[in-house]
């Protein structure tokens, strides 16, 4: 890795130089987000629909229809798990930062509910996305736990990043603290079929559910957040959690302005 390389080298024919950098956690999304994630579903068999909503009017011509929203989304082939592309769909927020990919799955075709969801908004490594759709899609029960919650903290803890020191159980950091998981309170809207999520009074701690998220400067705004209902198998965040950690480079032409100061990198 070469951090003093010059970020505008001379660019080649065919559109902006390319770099490999690192850390992953910090490299963005690449402005390729959809791209990488869908990429990653067509490659698995999941069919994808677009779904339009907009007013037509009566004898109203058809390029004149006015859309209001639009969302992309993603099923696989049994059905049990699917992914919504919704930053076109007025997505709520999550760390200030809108949602981009809600990933869902239910415990069988029987009940049109999600077992649990999971949010991914903009800036958030499309490898890691990919790579927890891929471990999702070999499951054969997607609602079922295979593991408890070290097994998420083990996985970051094998690419360097610290347990938390007040919570060791529950907590990590990466070795510059600025990127965080935590096992703890799900924020409002998350979808959980978990009835406790549902009955918790406000006072009352409900099921705890896995958050991760980058921080670039304290009390800077998030680069990137992602949360886990309380019932997404810990395996699962496990998978998300040791791509996201990774000490492998990843291939980016766009660098995140808040981070690309913190990023190593060469030319590819």
């Amino acid at each position: 890795m070469y951090p003093d390389f010059p970020l505008d080298p001379s660019t080649p024919r065919g559109g902006q130089p390319a770099f490999w950098v690192g850390p992953r956690h910090l490299a963005g999304d690449d402005r390729r987000l959809y791209d990488r994630v869908a990429d990653t579903l067509a490659g698995l068999g999941w069919t994808s629909l677009t779904i339009v909503r907009g007013r037509h009017e009566p004898d109203e011509a058809p390029e004149d229809r006015q859309v209001l929203r639009s969302t992309v989304l993603h099923i696989s082939p049994d059905t049990l798990r699917w992914a919504q592309w919704s930053l076109a769909d007025e997505p709520f927020h999550l760390g200030d930062l809108p949602i981009a990919w809600q990933i869902s799955a239910r415990a069988d075709t029987s009940s049109p509910l999600a077992a649990w969801s999971s949010y991914f908004t903009t800036d958030v490594p499309g490898e890691a996305v990919a790579d927890y759709l891929v471990a999702l899609e070999a499951r054969d029960q997607p609602a079922v736990p295979f593991a408890g919650p070290e097994t998420v903290l083990d996985a970051v803890a094998a690419h360097g990043w610290f347990r938390d020191i007040d919570q060791p159980h529950a907590g990590a950091t990466d070795p510059t603290f600025t990127s965080h998981i935590s096992l703890g309170e799900v924020p409002p809207l998350i979808q959980d079929a978990d009835p406790r999520a549902l009955t918790t009074e406000a006072d009352e701690a409900g099921p705890a559910g896995w958050q991760a998220w980058a921080e670039p400067a304290l009390g800077a705004p998030c680069l990137w957040a992602a949360s886990f209902a309380a019932s997404v198998p810990h395996d699962l965040v496990a998978v998300f959690a040791a791509s996201l950690s990774s000490t492998a480079p990843v291939l980016r032409r766009v660098l995140p302005e808040a981070t690309r100061e913190r990023l190593l990198r060469a030319p590819a």
